[in-house]
């Protein structure tokens, strides 16, 4: 026999065949009878009401298992005298859920006495670390707003037109920067923000800014003459390198090349910078530190420690370097042929060696070495890099005062012809409803210089591009 679960929907789909025309002659459905059929209500009901109470009972016992927890949000919520073996069988059916508090929000409308909720926890249903993130970025956003301290380098710029002065200095507790265009004490520029126009002592105004590393490479105190950020960046363009990387570097010169590969490599990665002059090897050493030492002071995160300055011929650190696998290599020296077969053995297959060399005759000497010591090495590209910068600004009398720009005479007629026009047009403009612009020098009416300044930067070095391959056997 079926229960009275299991009869309702069958009872009910025999009612529904009952009123369809030609079906309900049947012998089998007529000699059913009314009584079937007016029941199945009734046991509909029942079997709901039996079917919520069993379902009620079964969310209270894990609420008390698992205090606080909520029935999932795909789950619907069961609706009161309707029960869910019938809803499942008669798709058709389709009734309100009513709306269910949860345990908490309960419990709080019960106590009227509590005093208002603290914004800083986070909200039913909400993470704690969805609550933190509004403070994350602002302490993030601070960070970067931070103004001048004691101890960090500071920028400080002037500039007209094309000739422009920039200085870079270590700002302190006492003392002035003294330069050609005044001075200024440092507890003025102590607690100013980035960005902020100061005045000096001879009335000349200037910028004060934090150095980007192109500017402290540029201005940092130098030895041997520096990679220049123009070039250091084809470089790293050819020798494709990735965080994690390890790179070996021959020649570390002021130590320019040596931050911007240890900015390319990250945290992870790891340069070994080899330098054969003492006093070259302690100036890298130094103008590195103290490039860390104030990027420390203005950011969150700590500018990588991931360069090994050595003291050492790279000719001879073969001992050094066996038990490594470099994934690119940067030569700065003299005679790089001469470096080339000790750092070969321990550059990865298909890894780059890029060369940095200031005349053609070094790139020809280090090809025909490449030859002649017969390495595996294919010179892909010969590049050197060509910057040249513009100057846009107003043009200027010698007065001082803006030039005006001079405007074709035209034909009497024809100007008051385009006099009428303008005027047309000027009231046209106005019965529109528009304001008209009253601006006291309109657009285009100074003239502007727009040429190449006449100080450029100009050959540096060539730069050239070897990768190493597997040669075919015969």
């Amino acid at each position: 026999m079926l229960s009275a679960g299991g009869r309702c929907p069958v009872l009910l789909q025999l009612r529904r065949l009952r009123r369809r025309p030609g079906i309900a002659t049947c012998p089998l459905l007529r000699g059913l009878g009314p009584e079937p059929f007016a029941g199945a209500r009734s046991l509909c009901c029942k079997s709901s009401q039996r079917d919520a109470r069993d379902g009620e009972g079964e969310r209270v016992e894990a609420r008390k298992q698992v205090p606080g927890a909520e029935a999932p949000a795909c789950l619907p919520a069961r609706a009161r005298g309707v029960g869910t073996r019938c809803l499942s069988s008669l798709g058709s059916l389709r009734l309100p859920a009513p709306r269910e508090e949860s345990p908490l929000r309960e419990r709080e409308d019960s106590s009227g006495d509590q005093g208002p909720s603290d914004p800083a926890r986070p909200a039913p249903g909400q993470s704690e670390t969805e609550a933190g993130e509004p403070q994350a970025a602002s302490s993030w956003s601070a960070s970067r707003e931070e103004p001048f301290r004691a101890g960090e380098l500071v920028l400080a710029e002037i500039g007209k037109r094309e000739t422009q002065f920039k200085k870079l200095f270590r700002l302190s507790n006492s003392g002035h920067l003294n330069s050609s265009w005044g001075t200024v004490p440092f507890r003025e520029i102590a607690g100013k923000l980035p960005g902020q126009v100061l005045r000096s002592s001879s009335g000349k105004h200037f910028t004060l800014t934090r150095p980007s590393l192109e500017d402290y490479v540029l201005l940092m105190k130098r030895g041997p003459a520096i990679t220049y950020p123009k070039d250091v960046n084809m470089l790293l363009m050819m020798m494709n390198i990735h965080p994690g990387d390890t790179v070996l570097e021959a020649g570390s010169g002021s130590g320019g090349m040596s931050l911007f590969l240890s900015k390319a490599v990250g945290s992870q990665g790891r340069v070994l910078s080899f330098e054969i002059r003492k006093d070259h090897h302690e100036l890298a050493k130094k103008n590195y530190k103290h490039w860390r030492d104030s990027w420390k002071m203005s950011h969150i995160e700590e500018w990588p420690d991931s360069v090994d300055f050595i003291h050492k011929d790279i000719s001879g650190a073969t001992e050094d370097i066996k038990s490594l696998t470099f994934d690119a290599v940067a030569l700065d020296m003299l005679n790089p042929q001469v470096a080339l077969p000790v750092l070969y053995p321990n550059l990865k297959q298909g890894g780059i060696c890029a060369v940095y060399l200031a005349n053609i005759t070094q790139v020809i000497e280090l090809l025909d070495g490449i030859r002649v010591c017969e390495l595996a090495l294919s010179c892909e590209k010969i590049s050197e890099v060509i910057v040249r910068d513009w100057l846009i600004c107003l043009a200027n009398q010698k007065n001082g005062s803006l030039a005006q720009k001079v405007e074709p005479k035209i034909n009497t007629d024809l100007q008051l012809h385009s006099q009428k026009k303008i005027r047309i047009e000027d009231e046209m403009f106005q019965e529109d409803g528009r304001e008209k612009s009253h601006s006291e020098f309109p657009y285009g009416s100074f003239p502007y210089i727009a040429r190449p300044i006449h100080w450029q930067t100009g050959h540096t070095a060539f730069l050239v591009k070897l990768r190493k391959f597997k040669p075919q056997l015969n």
